[in-house]
């Protein structure tokens, strides 16, 4: 039994006895009178990864940003909002591969419905919605479609914003694998 409220600034985590789920842990790190105390949550992370629960130690730091976000002005809480939803703030990285696939869906059917023109007519390949849209949203292959055609106003902002989001989306993948690689 945790009282309503605590102060814990300066705990740390010998052991996590009895077993207990990270939600359940971070109820007592919510009752801080002392508000968002990040040393709690990295103290609490790291014991969950001593004892090899990753996924306990991921919703622990996905726990700590979400209570700094409250301590942010109004700006910065709607790009916490944005980074929560769509990367889970780099703890979800299968959210990101989500919302590619969402893109990609999109794209394709945007413009399978609405094929760009050609940027040299008859030395163009032929065009593909699925393959234009993967080169657009992957930084790094490129499939020769999208230097092949040009998309024209409100399908030209949709470009722009299919190659911001594959940066941003990519790289996340990328970080999530490359950290799970890791960890083996």
């Amino acid at each position: 039994m945790w009282p309503d409220r605590v102060r814990i600034d300066g705990l740390t985590y010998g052991s996590l006895a009895p077993a207990m789920d990270a939600g359940k842990r971070l109820e007592l790190l919510e009752r801080d009178e002392d508000g968002h105390v990040p040393h709690a949550y990295e103290q609490l992370a790291a014991a969950y990864r001593r004892i090899g629960d990753d996924a306990g130690a991921r919703a622990v730091q996905l726990a700590k940003q979400r209570r700094h976000r409250k301590t942010l002005s109004w700006y910065a809480k709607i790009w916490g909002h944005v980074q929560d939803a769509t990367v889970g703030y780099g703890f979800r990285p299968t959210r990101a591969m989500a919302w590619l696939v969402v893109l990609l869906l999109a794209g394709t059917v945007v413009y399978g419905l609405h094929q760009p023109q050609p940027v040299e007519p008859g030395k163009a390949p032929d065009f593909h919605a699925v393959v234009y849209t993967l080169d657009l949203l992957l930084p790094i292959i490129d499939f020769g479609q999208e230097k092949a055609f040009n998309p024209h106003g409100t399908y030209q902002w949709l470009a722009y914003l299919l190659i911001a989001a594959g940066w941003i989306l990519a790289t996340t993948v990328i970080a999530g694998i490359t950290r799970a690689v890791s960890r083996q």
